[in-house]
C-alpha cells in the first residue's frame, strides 16, 4: 500500500538547469526497478486506448478525457517504487478510484483549451484554404504562407496550456487539488523552470528519435521512462519528502 507524503506546504521552487538531465536519468533508474512491468501496464493501456480512439467521432474527445486518469495512475505507480514497493497493473487504474471527476475536469479543460486554439486558427484562415485542408490537398505557396501567423499565434497560445496541464494530473491524485488549483501550481512551476524544461524536452526529443529508429520499438522503453522522469520532476520542483517503512 502507497504511503502519504509527507505533509509539507505544496510549493514550487526554481531548479539548476542540469536538473532537465537529472530528471530523465532518475525517471529511467525508477524504469529500472520493475521494466517488464512498466512496459506491461504501457502494453494494457494501448491496449485500452488505441480502440477508443478510433471511435466514431467520440473517440478522440474520451482519450483526450481518459489521459489524466491513466496518468495519474502511472504517478501513483512511480511513487510505489520511490518508496520500495511493489509496481502493480491495478496502480495504472488507480486514477479511476480516487478524484476521477477532477481529472477528467482537467483533460476537459485541456480540450476545450486546445478546441478553442484551433477554431481562433481557422477564423483567422480564408475559406479556400479551410476547404483545401478539410480535404487533404495542397494549399498553395501564397495560402501557405498566410498561414505562418496564425500557426505562430497558436503555438504560443499552446505552450501556457501545456504549463498548466504538465503537473496537474500528478498535483489531482497525489494532492487532492481542485482543477483550477492544480493547474495554476503546473503553470507556476513551469513557468520558474523553463530552462531546465527547455533542457528535458530537447534531450527527449532526441531520446525519441533514436527509440524510434529500431522499428519503434525503443519507444516501449522511452514512453515509459517520460512518465516516471514527469515524476521525478514533481518530486525535484515541488521538494516532495517521502518517506519508506
Amino acid at each position: 500500500m502507497v504511503q502519504s507524503t509527507v505533509n509539507t506546504p505544496l510549493e514550487s521552487r526554481q531548479v539548476p538547469v542540469s536538473n532537465g538531465w537529472a530528471w530523465i536519468v532518475s525517471g529511467f533508474n525508477l524504469f529500472k526497478a520493475n521494466p517488464v512491468m512498466w512496459i506491461v501496464i504501457l502494453l494494457i493501456y494501448l491496449a485500452i486506448i488505441i480502440p477508443i480512439s478510433f471511435m466514431p467521432v467520440i473517440g478522440s474527445v474520451v482519450t483526450t478525457l481518459l489521459a489524466p486518469v491513466f496518468a495519474a495512475g502511472m504517478m501513483w505507480g512511480c511513487k510505489a517504487l520511490t518508496l520500495k514497493q511493489d509496481l502493480e497493473i491495478n496502480h495504472l487504474f488507480e486514477g479511476f478510484k480516487k478524484n476521477t471527476t477532477q481529472l477528467i475536469a482537467v483533460g476537459g479543460v485541456y480540450m476545450l483549451s486546445l478546441f478553442a486554439i484551433m477554431v481562433m486558427v481557422v477564423l483567422t484562415l480564408d475559406k479556400d484554404t479551410v476547404e483545401l485542408l478539410m480535404k487533404g490537398k495542397e494549399v498553395s505557396t501564397a495560402q501557405a504562407n498566410a498561414m505562418v501567423l496564425p500557426m505562430l499565434t497558436a503555438m504560443f497560445l499552446l505552450l501556457p496550456i501545456l504549463m498548466a496541464y504538465w503537473y496537474a494530473p500528478v498535483l489531482i491524485s497525489l494532492h487532492s487539488l481542485a482543477v483550477l488549483d492544480a493547474m495554476k501550481f503546473s503553470f507556476i512551476a513551469c513557468l520558474k523552470n523553463m530552462l531546465p524544461f527547455l533542457l528535458y524536452g530537447l534531450t527527449f526529443m532526441l531520446i525519441l528519435v533514436v527509440a524510434i529508429i529500431p522499428f519503434g520499438l525503443g519507444l516501449v522503453v522511452a514512453v515509459p521512462v517520460m512518465m516516471t522522469s514527469l515524476y521525478t520532476s514533481y518530486v525535484d520542483i515541488f521538494n516532495i519528502a517521502e518517506v519508506a517503512d
